[in-house]
């Protein structure tokens, strides 16, 4: 796993490529190829577009972001919270980065904020800032948390801090998604997924270690 190092706060210029660090369910590629090449996700019910360029990603390597996750909202998909990220909460969050094209990653934060493809976005503010928001949607800010081999690690979340947020339970279904995402990505084991995801904000006090554990293998019907 490759180290994050600190965003230098002087660059102003679109780099040709960035990585788009996934931490919640396009930890999965084949979801994020709905992204790249359009196509509904699996269990999704929405059509991505795609991207101007659909070739896969060209590497993916597991990061681990300065920050912490957090569910919140009403997913129409998943029928409970969606997984946030606040990168001024002291904690860390496994993620999986995917080395894209600054136009890839433009069209991909697109289709995640319900905006028109086809447009190159000013990555100038969140490059020189680590942070910009292009709307007050769930994710339409984009955080800048370092570069990893030198390039910028650009992802999406929402505006609001975990203390802000609308603070909800994900769903059975979403935290096996995650779970199976974090194997994949990081190689963790059930019970390191459990204890993880029934931690975070949203999830906690409502979701235990065991019945995250519980339902990861199956024995509870989605939610």
């Amino acid at each position: 796993m490759l180290p994050l190092t600190r965003l230098d706060g002087h660059s102003t210029l679109t780099p040709k490529l960035v990585w788009y660090a996934a931490y919640g369910s396009n930890m999965h590629l084949d979801r994020l190829t709905c992204y790249l090449a359009g196509g509904v996700p699996p269990g999704g019910a929405h059509r991505n577009p795609g991207c101007r360029d659909p070739r896969p990603p060209r590497r993916d390597e597991p990061v681990v972001l300065p920050g912490r996750l957090h569910f919140a909202w009403e997913s129409t998909v998943w029928t409970g919270a969606m997984a946030f990220y606040d990168p001024l909460a002291p904690d860390q969050t496994p993620a999986r980065a995917y080395l894209l094209s600054a136009e890839q990653f433009s069209d991909l934060a697109a289709q995640e904020m319900r905006h028109p493809t086809g447009h190159d976005l000013d990555l100038s503010t969140v490059l020189a800032c680590g942070r910009d928001e292009f709307g007050p949607g769930r994710y339409q800010t984009l955080i800048c948390p370092g570069l990893l081999d030198g390039i910028p690690v650009l992802t999406v979340t929402a505006p609001w801090r975990i203390a802000d947020a609308p603070l909800n339970a994900p769903a059975a279904r979403y935290l096996r998604h995650l779970a199976s995402g974090l194997h994949t990505a990081h190689g963790w084991s059930p019970v390191r997924s459990a204890d993880y995801l029934a931690t975070r904000p949203g999830a906690a006090g409502t979701w235990t270690p065991t019945a995250v554990l519980t339902a990861l293998r199956g024995d509870r019907p989605d939610e």
